[in-house]
């Protein structure tokens, strides 16, 4: 896959998990508008998923390993996540606490979201799914040994 169309899919797969993510906050939120951290809780995880099973196939081009491999991948692209994930919740409360209305809240959480996705598929790319198996590496066509990962 070329640089463009990997720049282009990796940007619709991180559209379609925050409009997941947005969503189930949106869900949430409508229980009990009192509920913003459990709102972003549950964005979060069900934009984890999504984006993992999106990036795994399309992106990186991984397989399907055995359920504990499988659970450690999943484990790692989970770690490398935190980080990302703080920058997201950061923009979004900040937004939040400024604005106090849902509407800037959403747009925080796009933008912690854009610069969380970009910093994340570095972290991916380097510590997670090593083998770059249709992932276009800036142009490059190295590989790396991904072990029992």
């Amino acid at each position: 896959m070329n640089t463009l169309a990997l720049v282009f899919l990796y940007a619709a797969f991180a559209i379609i998990a925050t409009l997941v993510n947005l969503g189930a906050q949106r869900v949430v939120l409508a229980l009990d508008s009192d509920w913003f951290f459990l709102a972003m809780l549950a964005g979060t995880a069900v934009g984890l998923v999504t984006k993992y099973v999106l990036d795994k196939r399309w992106i990186f081009s991984d397989a399907l390993r055995p359920a504990r491999k499988e659970v450690r991948l999943f484990t790692l692209y989970t770690i490398t996540g935190i980080g990302t994930t703080l920058v997201f919740w950061g923009s979004e409360t900040a937004f939040w606490l400024i604005w106090q209305t849902h509407e800037m809240r959403e747009v925080g959480a796009v933008i912690g979201l854009t610069v969380g996705y970009v910093l994340k598929f570095n972290l991916d790319r380097r510590f997670v799914f090593r083998k770059l198996v249709g992932c276009a590496q800036a142009g490059s066509d190295r590989q790396h040994d991904q072990g029992d990962a």
